[in-house]
């Protein structure tokens, strides 16, 4: 089972559909549960979590070979990065919990940049 969270954008999508075309259990991961219809149709389990949500993102991770991270993007972030600290925390604690054998989290470029800047918030979540 691979667990993917932002399968209803353009990039979690694509990683879910080449899953599935190889005929690799999927497990689409969503906060909202209307969204989710396309994947049922196509034969992916269910799973409802928002990202700040330990204990729903636990639930949806367990169990799961391989995990694909794609947090929802804060344009406008406070200047200590709380929104990314707090995402990253509850993200630690679901994989903790659940681990899965393999987790991809998809950042930016930019993210290995020392000085801050926008995408500090993906240096602090990897």
């Amino acid at each position: 089972m691979y667990a993917i969270t932002g399968i209803t954008g353009q990039i979690g999508g694509e990683v879910a559909r080449n899953l599935l075309a190889a005929n690799l259990p999927v497990r689409a991961v969503v906060r909202d549960l209307k969204k989710a219809q396309t994947w049922t149709d196509q034969g992916c389990e269910i799973a409802q979590a928002d990202i700040l949500d330990p204990a729903a993102l636990t639930s949806a991770f367990h169990g799961a070979e391989g995990v694909f991270i794609l947090v929802p993007p804060v344009f406008d972030p406070t200047p200590d990065f709380a929104e990314a600290r707090a995402t990253a925390a509850s993200l630690k604690r679901a994989l903790t919990a659940a681990q899965p054998r393999r987790v991809v989290y998809l950042s930016t470029i930019g993210a290995q940049a020392t000085e801050r800047n926008l995408l500090s918030q993906h240096t602090l979540i990897e």
